[in-house]
């Protein structure tokens, strides 16, 4: 047995030397080939390593960009919320003007471009004007009333005229307090966003504009929720 295993060791060593023979013997004739032919292969060699290393370095930057940007966006965005978020006692002690920039800034933060307070003497019953993500253009009424108020639906008409004379897509109404039944009603029976206090409330802890169009003329709280409210305010 001893005798048979060192004669397979010996045939795979014979196996092995005749491998690398061959194998340098071909790398020997491809370096002879190379260095005959050097004068016609070396443009391609080295406009294939320059073709390589510029698709891998523009992939490599390209990478680079595209993590560099979505982290940026990811902490404008987390800043733009921590920055804009205040309590709704806050937003109570504001002034109008005040209010009607805070809702500017919740839009920018939300993504919405061109958006900029036009409100005044003179504002057609528009306070806010832009462009939501989508690319629909926006007008917003503001009202920065107490908690006790609530919004008339004659406001609410008003805005829809507003919609109307700017040649809107989307009208939104956002007010510090609740609307009034038949207000409330108007606004859906005529695809008016609502933005009530609860919502304002969502809005300002980090929910965008137009997810609060899902829950938009979904009621203003329940029967506890108005009773505590009532306690709190009047």
């Amino acid at each position: 047995m001893a005798a048979a295993r060192k004669r397979r060791g010996a045939a795979a060593r014979k196996r092995r030397e005749r491998r690398l023979r061959g194998g340098l013997v071909a790398g020997g004739v491809g370096v002879v080939l190379l260095v005959a032919f050097w004068d016609v292969v070396w443009p391609y060699l080295v406009g294939g390593l320059v073709l390589g290393g510029a698709v891998a370095g523009g992939w490599w930057l390209w990478r680079t960009d595209r993590l560099l940007r979505g982290g940026d966006r990811r902490w404008r965005r987390e800043e733009a919320v921590r920055a804009g978020h205040r309590t709704l006692a806050e937003v109570d002690t504001m002034t109008g003007t005040e209010f009607e920039d805070f809702v500017v800034d919740l839009c920018r933060r939300d993504g919405c471009t061109e958006a900029r307070r036009v409100g005044g003497s003179h504002d057609n019953g528009a306070d806010v004007r832009g462009v939501l993500p989508d690319g629909r253009s926006m007008v917003i009424q503001c009202k920065r009333y107490t908690p006790r108020s609530r919004i008339p639906s004659r406001e609410v008409r008003d805005l829809l005229g507003a919609k109307a004379h700017f040649k809107a897509d989307v009208a939104i109404f956002v007010a510090t307090t609740y609307f009034s039944g038949p207000a409330e009603r108007f606004a859906t029976e005529n695809d008016i966003l609502a933005v009530h206090r609860d919502h304002l409330g969502l809005w300002n802890n980090g929910a965008s504009l137009l997810s609060l169009a899902a829950v938009n003329g979904l009621g203003q709280g329940d029967r506890r929720h108005r009773a505590r409210w009532k306690r709190t305010y009047d």
